[in-house]
């Protein structure tokens, strides 16, 4: 756990001069295309479900319908949010969690907090490891693999955790951003919620 800190700390702190220019230039692109807020801040479990306060850059609008209510995630990406996410630049201010040591730079991806109480109790075994902003089930997939898929890649990686596989993880992770691959769940904008473990009746 020291070492994987000091690793985390160490990559943060010597990436500094390329990721800081690009994190305020993102920031500017953002309040000028989708406006205010620049940031989405959203409270999710980290380690041993602890919650924290995950940071990105807000890539939807706030569009809502005649009753108040928030449009379809579909209808409120516009095309430079797709372009944060397909770029993953909308991770980037993630790294300010790194510094605060509330995620990791390879971990388990901090989901919603409405999915605690519906993961099996192997499922949320993926908390005994610090978060992370690319793991083990985003290079193996990200979105276009099912919840159940990615849970077994999230367990795999806490059961098989190591620094060697931690580099492994993020020189995996630069060619799938390279090559954009699967950002998106078939058929839906970004990734639909889980609802559970349903099994057909016996």
């Amino acid at each position: 756990m020291l070492l994987k800190r000091c690793f985390d700390l160490a990559l943060v702190i010597i990436s500094a001069p390329f990721w800081v220019p690009i994190l305020i230039l993102v920031a500017l692109m953002v309040r000028w295309r989708l406006g205010a807020p620049v940031f989405f801040r959203q409270e999710r479990p980290g380690l041993n479900a602890k919650p924290f306060h995950l940071i990105k850059f807000r890539s939807m609008t706030d569009e809502r319908d005649s009753d108040g209510n928030l449009l379809p995630d579909a209808d409120r990406l516009p095309a430079f949010g797709q372009w944060l996410r397909s770029t993953s630049l909308d991770e980037l201010p993630e790294l300010l969690n790194i510094l605060k040591g509330e995620m990791s730079f390879v971990g388990p991806r901090p989901l919603l907090m409405r999915y605690l109480p519906l993961y099996s109790t192997e499922q949320a075994r993926r908390h005994e490891a610090v978060p992370g902003v690319t793991g083990w089930a985003q290079v193996n997939g990200r979105n276009a693999i099912g919840w159940e898929e990615k849970f077994k890649l999230d367990v795999w990686y806490v059961d098989h955790r190591s620094l060697w596989l931690d580099i492994k993880i993020l020189w995996l992770t630069l060619l799938t951003v390279v090559r954009r691959d699967g950002i998106q769940a078939p058929g839906e904008a970004t990734m639909p919620f889980f609802e559970g473990n349903h099994k057909d009746p016996a």
